[in-house]
């Protein structure tokens, strides 16, 4: 599995990868002008997740240009309740004029119609995250969600991944997973005000850009956590691209990447969820995962087809550092993912 060490152009002249691989920072740049496919299958896209295992709470953000679709989503989770709550929406062939910047360390992403707002800023080190819906249909039954969170980004590597599909290397994934940045703000649900707590509470970051190929299933999991006193963060995901140069199964531990081989989601397809069971190759990684709530969602708009199973709950069990060095996991809130898309 090549690790890249330097700055490389993310794309040649021909639309193929430069060099595909892992990193643990985004060594690749995004030359968008290189991209060899129609504007209607280029995918861009951020994703946030804030989560208080201390007060049972979470929201996640999406924002995607899809190419031919734009999807906007806001997502409350009540882990006390186990229910979830999201207003989403779409845009009509957006095209790249969403504006998705081309390095994650800098820019503004914001979309605006009826249904919600977006604003998502990044400056001086620190991610401000800014949403509204006046008709999100709040848990205690009244209307509403509106507020601002702020991610602090420390110093510390982070997950990269550059690979591509063997049935088209014109289409490739480039993506960065960021996990333990410090939240704090608030978040107003329909009549109830939510604090987050930096010295506690975690946002994490899913950025990506790339062109697909139009039926893809993936699984992916991330975690993080305070463990042993140190930020710890966990990314687990297969199945999207030829993954032979390189996964994207990474340990974050005190701000260093641990880097994992092959892992495997042992899941009942049948029942999302009944407990899970997450294994690896080498022996470094063994958890059970029990659910808390199912983020289901089902989606047939013309082209777009998505069948989702965004799995939120806690983690048990046992990783292994590069140097050795066992740490358990013991009711860690996290979450995990079975997705079909075509899109």
């Amino acid at each position: 599995m090549p690790e890249i060490k330097k700055q490389i152009p993310l794309l040649k002249s021909d639309g193929t990868l430069t060099e595909e691989g892992w990193a643990r920072s985004p060594l690749w740049t995004y030359n968008r002008e290189n991209i060899a496919a129609s504007a209607l299958k280029i995918k861009e896209w951020d994703y946030y997740s804030v989560l208080s295992p201390s007060k049972d709470f979470g929201i996640s953000f999406t924002a995607s240009d899809l190419g031919y679709a734009g999807l906007f989503a806001i997502c409350f989770l009540d882990f006390k309740r186990g229910t979830f709550k999201q207003i989403d929406t779409l845009s009509v062939l957006p095209l790249g004029k969403t504006g998705f910047p081309r390095v994650n360390s800098s820019g503004v992403v914001q979309f605006e119609d009826k249904k919600l707002r977006l604003r998502f800023e990044v400056i001086n080190g620190k991610r401000i995250l800014e949403f509204e819906s006046k008709s999100f249909d709040a848990p205690d039954g009244s209307k509403g969600i509106h507020g601002k969170i702020e991610l602090t980004e420390p110093k510390m590597e982070s997950m990269n991944i550059a690979t591509s599909w063997k049935e088209n290397r014109k289409a490739f994934y480039y993506n960065t997973k960021i996990n333990c940045m410090p939240a704090s703000g608030q978040v107003q649900v329909g009549n109830t005000m939510y604090q987050f707590d930096p010295k506690k509470d975690f946002g994490a970051l899913d950025w990506g850009r790339g062109v697909w190929t139009y039926k893809n299933r993936w699984y992916w999991s991330s975690v993080s956590a305070w463990i042993g006193g140190k930020p710890f963060g966990l990314n687990l995901g297969y199945g999207f691209t030829d993954r032979t140069p390189a996964s994207e199964n990474t340990i974050l531990y005190d701000g260093k990447i641990h880097k994992l081989d092959e892992v495997k989601f042992i899941i009942d397809t049948e029942n999302y969820m009944a407990p899970w069971k997450f294994t690896s190759n080498n022996n470094r990684l063994e958890l059970d995962f029990t659910p808390i709530v199912d983020r289901k969602s089902y989606m047939n708009f013309l082209v777009i087809k998505t069948i989702q199973h965004q799995v939120f709950g806690k983690f048990n069990g046992t990783v292994v550092l590069d140097n050795g060095e066992k740490l358990k996991l013991e009711n860690i809130l996290g979450f995990a993912e079975d997705v079909l898309n075509h899109y």
